[in-house]
């Protein structure tokens, strides 16, 4: 999983903003989004978010610019030498660094009143046993009563329709105009390879890069059933016209069990 993710990121970390219709729209209505779900779930006290799956830095640039401390990691090197490179620009001091998310309890220091996981990042673990390596790892990084709150695309509606490819997007001005398409390559019943293509035009010419990454098709039920295995409670679904967010949002807690009680993450005593 882990050199597969590590290349797909590497190589799309200069063209990521170019998914988006407009990037730094985008970075500041990720943020009021997070903004708001973290107000309401701990209250304004709550300032520090690690985003563990940080990318290029949507989330992680929108909420420094609000005013929280923010640490961010990610496995790719160059989506987080992109990410560091962005946060200098804006002037923001975020602490970035590349860490597996499986690895967070030797990479990241220190605890935080919030971990994000959002873009779909937990369906590039393919296993079980990664997953749950990643969400115990996750959950020894929050404090008591922190919040983990992650997105993944709708899959038990991907699971039903099984799409194949996406409807193609022509973006930006005349005379440097860019296409997006996705193709997904489906490998077996919960696998696929997503084939991104990014054909842009310059100075009249158009030219193509192509971009390959593996995903699991992971169910609301089946990733509700792996948080709670390690130790977080809580765990609600906000779907898109819920939260304003253009994914499935799970929220879940430390300290707070399904059913009200308290409840400690795995390894913590």
């Amino acid at each position: 999983m882990a050199e597969s993710s590590r290349a797909f990121y590497d190589g799309l970390a200069a063209d990521y903003h170019l998914i988006y219709e407009d990037w730094p729209t985008a970075i500041e209505r990720h943020a009021v989004v997070i903004d708001r779900l973290i107000r309401r779930e701990l209250g304004a006290g709550a300032r520090d978010v690690l985003d563990c799956a940080c990318g290029i830095g949507t989330q992680a640039l929108g909420l420094a610019a609000l005013g929280y401390r923010v640490s961010a990691s990610d496995l790719s090197p160059r989506a987080v030498a992109r990410a560091t490179r962005e946060a200098r620009a804006r002037g923001l001091d975020i602490a970035f660094q590349v860490a597996d998310i499986r690895a967070l309890e030797r990479a990241v220091l220190g605890r935080f009143d919030a971990v994000l996981a959002v873009d779909n990042a937990l369906p590039h673990l393919l296993t079980d046993e990664d997953l749950a390596t990643a969400l115990q790892a996750i959950a020894q990084k929050l404090l008591p009563d922190g919040l983990l709150l992650a997105s993944i695309r709708d899959y038990d509606a991907a699971l039903v329709s099984r799409p194949v490819t996406w409807p193609a997007r022509l973006l930006g001005a005349e005379g440097q105009r860019r296409i997006v398409q996705q193709v997904w390559e489906w490998l077996d019943q919960r696998r696929y390879r997503v084939h991104i293509f990014v054909t842009r035009q310059s100075a009249g010419v158009w030219r193509c890069d192509h971009h390959v990454g593996l995903y699991r098709a992971l169910t609301r039920s089946e990733l509700t059933a792996a948080l709670e295995a390690a130790g977080l409670g809580a765990v609600r679904w906000l779907m898109p016209g819920q939260s304003g967010f253009h994914q499935p949002l799970v929220l879940a807690r430390t300290g707070v069990a399904q059913d009200g009680a308290a409840c400690l993450p795995a390894g913590r005593g």
